[in-house]
């Protein structure tokens, strides 16, 4: 007899036709609190000081849940310097968003 092919594991994404739509996610490096007439006085090369230092986690979010946190690194082999998020910490997203 000849051998059956092994059963594929199932993966729950594929069933839900939901699973396929694409998302925003909003990589949040800090925030900045000026005071109105200090954003009304901005130009370009202005500096605006975040609450956050150069080496800190970013944090990800769909809307306003936070999903991850992660390190920005540069893409690798990418001599524009484009960026990735290393995750180092994800939320328990089986409950929904």
């Amino acid at each position: 007899m000849a051998e059956l092919p092994p059963v594929p594991e199932k993966n729950p994404g594929l069933e839900n036709p939901f699973t396929q739509v694409p998302i925003e996610i909003v990589v949040s490096v800090g925030t900045a609190r000026p005071v109105i007439r200090d954003l009304l006085g901005l130009k370009p090369d202005a500096i605006l000081p975040l609450d956050r230092n150069v080496n800190d986690p970013v944090e990800l979010f769909i809307g306003d849940k936070l999903i991850a946190r992660g390190e920005l690194e540069e893409r690798e082999g990418d001599p524009e310097g484009g960026l990735v998020v290393r995750l180092t910490e994800v939320a328990e997203l089986k409950h929904g968003i």
